[in-house]
């Protein structure tokens, strides 16, 4: 593994960073307050957003999240991932500008890879070209929103129309989308997993009600995180996004390289963080000297920078093996991120909150508004106890494999026995090895 930045990275590294300091740190709280204000039906993005993604895209800073040069930049997962870290210094202001926010990074993706060319003409095309955004909806507030097995929202096709009903909530941007892409039962008696489907539904559908922006610590405003209703909502049967019982597949297909953005979009977050504590510390006076003399606050700073590093490192790692190995590969490595980094990010948002005092907990500064934001990262995609559940049921399952292995060789340990194993990170030799 080599995680140098090609020329071509590096170009796009620095120009991100040239575009953040000049446009993006300056209005950051004035796109929060506009996303507040201006978006609604039929609004997708507030003027001022407007006029920053219109020159995001024409310096090239445009649509960067997708794979393939035909519809973005080309780029592998882990290089992605690089530029994922810059718009994390700015998580909600900087990821819109360039095009590049969920939950339409992960629509556009699955519709490149599951969509029919009307499709892709009548809902790709958009998103991509920046005129609309989508919403996700999956989540449903009267089952387990970490089991989709549970899901209860019926989709039945009658004649050439699917007819949906059903109650969601949490689907994220629905204020202002131009569609949903909803996972919904469309085989009931199937199999667990071949039971559900997605279905593309537009946003001003007769039947698709939106309740309300559910208020999340305390904020309704902008896109929002909403409850909806799926009243006899009828879409033509062609909206059926991919196979028919393929929406577990499909979804697994969003989920793998999400977990990727989001994970470095925390790490970029806590780098801003640690930035803005090692600021602070040098310049507050306190009991005789500054902040960066109290060992307490160097316990926090040197932590920080630990976690941090670490964190990187592996979220680097599991997108390289997304990159050469694939998604069922890479996927032990992906759910360690996903707890690693959404941990991470909370406890360095937490020290550089205590080093700023009363003005950390204020709106003064970006801290508060990022660790309200970045709590979710702990719960979305999987909760962190889901992902420690899975992480160590293969771990278990690896085990019996030595053991089985090693009792058809003959008793040995089975430490070297050939079951089959996740990647691991090789260890470089030791001293006179």
């Amino acid at each position: 593994m080599d995680f140098k930045p090609s020329p071509a990275v590096e170009s796009l590294l620095e120009r991100i960073e040239a575009f953040m300091a000049e446009y993006v740190y300056p209005q950051e709280l004035a796109v929060h307050a506009a996303l507040d204000d201006e978006v609604k039906p039929g609004v997708p993005y507030p003027q001022i957003l407007v006029e920053m993604r219109a020159k995001a895209r024409e310096q090239g800073l445009w649509n960067l999240f997708i794979a393939d040069e035909e519809h973005g930049a080309g780029l592998t997962n882990w290089e992605y991932g690089m530029l994922c870290e810059q718009m994390g210094r700015s998580p909600v202001a900087a990821p819109m500008s360039f095009n590049c926010a969920a939950p339409d990074t992960g629509n556009a993706e699955i519709l490149i890879d599951h969509g029919t060319p009307e499709q892709k003409d009548e809902f790709l095309a958009p998103l991509l070209e920046g005129t609309a955004r989508s919403c996700f909806s999956m989540t449903e507030p009267e089952v387990s929103g970490s089991d989709p097995t549970t899901l209860q929202t019926r989709a039945a096709l009658d004649g050439s129309e699917w007819v949906i009903n059903g109650h969601k909530w949490f689907t994220s941007g629905a204020v202002g989308a131009k569609f949903a892409i909803a996972m919904v039962v469309t085989d009931p008696d199937a199999a667990p997993y071949t039971r559900a489907s997605m279905i593309i539904v537009p946003i001003d559908n007769p039947g698709f009600n939106l309740v309300r922006p559910v208020s999340v610590m305390g904020h309704d405003g902008g896109p929002g995180h909403c409850e909806v209703r799926y009243e006899e909502c009828r879409v033509p049967a062609s909206n059926l996004l991919g196979e028919r019982g393929a929406g577990f597949v499909i979804a697994q297909d969003r989920l793998g390289p999400g977990r990727i953005h989001h994970c470095m979009r925390a790490i970029g977050t806590a780098e801003r963080a640690i930035e803005m504590m090692c600021d602070r510390a040098n310049t507050r006076e306190a009991f005789g000297g500054p902040l960066a003399d109290k060992q307490f606050v160097q316990d926090m700073i040197a932590k920080s920078r630990m976690e941090v590093d670490q964190a990187r490192l592996l979220t680097l790692y599991a997108a390289w093996l997304m990159d050469t190995e694939g998604k069922r590969r890479a996927r032990q490595a992906i759910s360690q991120i996903k707890v690693v980094a959404a941990n991470m990010v909370m406890d360095v948002l937490d020290r550089a909150i205590q080093v700023h005092g009363s003005l950390g907990m204020s709106d003064d500064t970006p801290l508060a508004g990022f660790w309200r934001f970045s709590r979710m990262l702990k719960v979305a995609d999987g909760p962190d106890e889901v992902h420690k559940m899975v992480i160590a049921r293969r771990e278990l399952n690896r085990a019996a494999k030595r053991a089985e292995a090693a009792k058809a060789q003959g008793g040995s340990n089975g430490a070297t026995a050939g079951a089959e194993s996740e990647p691991r990170v090789a260890a470089a030799p030791g001293p006179g090895a």
